[in-house]
């Protein structure tokens, strides 16, 4: 079995990817088709406005993970952080990707949370990919570098 050297994964802000949508969605691992009636019924059982980040807030969510890296000594290939969604390329370690997600979940939340930021944020779950190979770790990293610049 190869080892796993790095992961890339993924999470969206409340009600901007919702199941059903047009752009496809992944449930349970799953790349599903768009379900017009399935998006239609999530719209309808939102709870709050859907949330979109600012371009400050974006920095301030960016940084407040680096920092998080940085502090529990977890290196981050690369990093894109947009509107609505959130990419991180990062090695491999020995705490579980859940957790990892849950604790830069965590710190953005609390960053803006301290700029006035009164919401739910962030949808439920999150996206992996794995890099078993060095040149699947690359297609990775430049896949999140190329969103920094569209």
């Amino acid at each position: 079995m190869q080892k796993l050297i790095a992961y890339m994964i993924t999470w969206t802000t409340y009600g901007t990817w919702l199941q059903g949508d047009e752009r496809k969605y992944v449930k349970d691992g799953q790349t599903l088709d768009p379900d017009p009636n399935l998006k239609r019924s999530n719209l309808l059982s939102l709870k709050q406005s859907i949330i979109k980040l600012t371009p400050q807030q974006k920095i301030t969510v960016q940084n407040a993970i680096l920092e998080e890296a940085k502090r529990i000594n977890h290196k981050i290939h690369a990093i894109a952080v947009y509107s609505n969604h959130i990419h991180i390329v990062a090695e491999n370690n020995q705490t579980p990707i859940n957790q990892i997600v849950s604790r830069y979940k965590n710190v953005a939340t609390a960053a803006l949370k301290q700029t006035g930021f009164d919401a739910k944020l962030w949808t439920k779950g999150y996206d992996k990919r794995f890099c078993f190979t060095e040149e699947q770790l690359k297609q990775k990293i430049e896949y999140v570098n190329r969103h920094n610049i569209e």
